[in-house]
């Protein structure tokens, strides 16, 4: 770790951890830190430490994040779908909610537990909300 000079004072800088690894780690549903470790012991539910590298997950603060992430994302998939549709083939108004509806429905559940991982890597990767707090002995990478 080396030093760094803000102001007068001297801080320990904090080893740098890539973002879009971590990011991409928690997508996949891993440890942001080591990549082998499962990131959730349940949908949206994350470990408290990591089975394999012990890190510390209790304080990480995704809250509704993720969830707005997921609707904008859906949301702009479902719209932009539906309007190239609607150019293209008549249909009636029950054919467009037996497509468009459950569509909608499985891409959030698909995508809210693997956006929520990419936020938890984000945090991770950027020391919020208390990740790296302590002096960080798990920084092998």
């Amino acid at each position: 770790m080396t030093e760094q000079l803000i102001g007068k004072s001297i801080a320990q800088a904090k080893p740098h951890r890539p973002v879009g690894q971590a990011m991409w780690r928690g997508f996949l549903g891993r440890c942001p830190h080591c990549g082998q470790g499962k990131l959730f012991r349940a949908f949206v539910k994350s470990v408290d430490n990591c089975s394999v590298c012990g890190e510390d997950y209790t304080h990480h603060q995704a809250d509704d994040f993720p969830a707005y992430i997921t609707i904008t994302i859906v949301g702009h998939i479902v719209l932009g779908g539906f309007l190239a549709m609607e150019t293209l083939v008549i249909l009636s108004n029950w054919a467009h909610l037996a497509i468009w509806v459950p569509l909608t429905i499985i891409m959030s559940l698909a995508l809210l537990q693997p956006v929520k991982g990419a936020i938890i890597g984000l945090q991770w990767a950027n020391y919020m909300h208390g990740f790296g707090e302590s002096s960080d002995p798990k920084s092998s990478e």
